[in-house]
Parts: C-alpha cells; structure tokens; sequence
C-alpha cells in the first residue's frame, strides 16, 4: 500500500467524518447550546425582573408603612378629640345635675321653710291660747274658737 493512497484514504474518511458530524452531530449540539444560552438569558432576565418587582414591593410597602402611620396618627388625633368631647359633654351633665340637685335641694329647704314656720304659728297659736287664758282665768274653748284661732294663725 503506498502511503499516499493511505493518506487518501485516510483524507476521505476524515472528511466524511467531517460531512457526517456537520450534517447529523453538529446541529443538535448547537441547537441544545442555543437552547440553553436562552433559557441562562430567559433566567438572567426574569432574575433582573424580579429585583426590580421586589424593589417596587419594597417601595410600595414602605408607602403603605407610611399611609398606615399616617392614619393611625389620624385616629389617636380622633380619638383625642372625642375623649376632650366626652369629658366636656360629662362636665356639662355634671353641672346641670348639680344644678338639678341644687334646685331639688332649694325646693326641699323652703318645703322645711315653710313646715316649720306653720308649726311655729300653731304653737304661737297655742301659746296665745294658753296666755289668754291665764289672762282671762277661764278656759277658752278651741272648738268653739277655731275660727278665731285660724284667723290669729293666719296673721302671724
């Protein structure tokens, strides 16, 4: 065998190895690389969105942080204001039931005024009575006086 024929022979077979991977073995293989360069750029991507979605929640929440202490400052201001109502509203009923109560009692005071004075009247009648029969040393008799005694009464 002559060495050139070797190498022709050895030429053509390398060259069909050549043809064959190029047309059945290399496609696959650039395919599967390009799928998987994709999928790393697809991942890459979605991995850069996803930073960008969480610094938006991040924003988002610290706004919500913020709303939320601003309302909540909001109602304890409300709050505040009712309880100051409240206490102004209690002080109002406490006054207008002192002053109720102190009206109750003024009533009550001049009812007593006024019980005490007919019963001094009567005893005044009583004790007229009395003098004007020592006076007169003879007995006054009060039912047959009442009216004279009732009209005594009424004067004093």
């Amino acid at each position: 065998m002559d060495i050139n024929a070797s190498l022709l022979g050895q030429a053509i077979t390398f060259a069909l190895l050549v043809i064959f991977t190029m047309k059945f073995v290399w496609p696959p293989l650039t395919n599967m690389m390009d799928e998987r360069a994709k999928r790393i750029a697809d991942g890459l991507a979605a991995a850069d969105r996803g930073k960008q979605d969480l610094e938006l929640a991040e924003k988002r929440a610290a706004d919500k942080l913020r709303e939320a202490k601003q309302q909540v400052a909001d109602i304890i201001a409300q709050a505040e204001k009712r309880a100051a109502q409240i206490v102004d509203e209690a002080k109002d009923v406490a006054r207008v039931e002192g002053e109720r109560l102190i009206a109750g009692a003024k009533a009550e005071i001049d009812q007593e005024v006024y019980r005490a004075k007919e019963s001094l009247r009567a005893q005044v009648a009583d004790l007229a009575v009395a003098g004007a029969e020592k006076i007169l040393r003879k007995e006054i008799d009060a039912s047959k006086h009442a009216g004279l005694l009732a009209s005594i009464q009424a004067e004093l």
